[in-house]
């Protein structure tokens, strides 16, 4: 699934391409074509990510928010005319064109864009740029109140600036369950995923076994400052790597199992936890 730190990306993207004026939604899937029909030719006022939801607030009579989860398939695939910077493809599978370094096809001369697949349900166009939805768990419209009822569910999110440690702490300190499925749960924190839960976890030398509200203030507020840095890293870099030396691999446990550990070579452990495979090291995880 899809991280936060690629959501908060295709947020900067959308930044991007509001500046481009009137949008032009159509549904070629057919299966959000009402919705599509209620933001053409409406303009993107404030594009902005929480956790792994992204949201688009558009320039209509209510209900005038996008609401996107992209799940486990989604994604968005961008085409974008001479001049304009935006990625190549955010979402699943893992393609190039995320990351800064990758390289995908610039439209030349004047923007013509390539038709839409046929599990394309939503598709924005702009002047000179084209992004196109497939795949998401969750597409739909909603007003005000529907929007409150989705943040009212989750945690903070470390990369939104007015979210700080102390309401993750209050969360992770009054559960009885592990800190390795509270990191995965959305409701606790916003955002990070099961590669940021391994390896976090394993920089700030917490046990993903360790009951959350055994774990420490301090190690929490580490735990917290970490994932916050990490993710920033991945914002800024679009892949995530949390290793010193990326040429040595850029990471230190996650799907290293039965490896030896890059800090002390003890051999990396795995297991199924909250559904997701989870990797530590015994020796620097105790």
């Amino acid at each position: 699934m899809t991280e936060g730190h690629s959501i908060h990306r295709l947020a900067i993207a959308f930044t991007e391409l509001s500046k481009l004026g009137i949008v032009r939604a159509s549904s070629p899937q057919g299966r959000f074509s009402e919705g599509a029909a209620a933001l053409d030719n409406a303009i993107i006022t404030r594009p902005w990510a929480w956790g792994k939801h992204l949201f688009l607030d558009f320039e209509v009579p209510q209900p005038a928010t996008l609401h996107v989860h992209l799940g486990l398939y989604g994604s968005w695939k961008f085409q974008a005319g001479q001049g304009i910077t935006l990625p190549g493809h955010i979402g699943a599978p893992r393609m190039p064109g995320e990351h800064p370094g990758d390289t995908y096809s610039e439209v030349k001369g004047d923007f013509k864009p390539l038709p839409p697949g046929e599990n394309v349900r939503l598709r924005l166009e702009f002047s000179r740029a084209v992004a196109d939805l497939s795949g998401p768990n969750q597409c739909e419209l909603l007003d005000k109140e529907g929007v409150d009822k989705i943040l009212a569910r989750l945690g903070p999110d470390p990369l939104v600036d007015s979210c700080t440690d102390e309401d993750f702490i209050e969360r992770a300190r009054k559960t009885a369950r592990r800190i390795g499925e509270v990191v995965m749960d959305q409701s606790f924190i916003a955002g990070p995923g099961n590669i940021y839960r391994a390896e976090c976890l394993f920089r700030c030398r917490i046990n993903p076994n360790r009951q959350a509200a055994k774990v420490s203030v301090k190690r929490l507020q580490a735990l917290w400052e970490d994932l916050r840095s990490q993710m920033r890293r991945g914002l800024k870099e679009g892949l995530i790597c949390t290793t010193d030396d990326p040429s040595q691999g850029r990471f230190w446990v996650y799907q290293r199992s039965r490896q030896p550990c890059r800090r002390c070579g003890t051999t990396i452990r795995e297991q199924v936890l909250a559904g997701r495979r989870s990797y530590w090291c015994p020796k620097c995880q105790k």
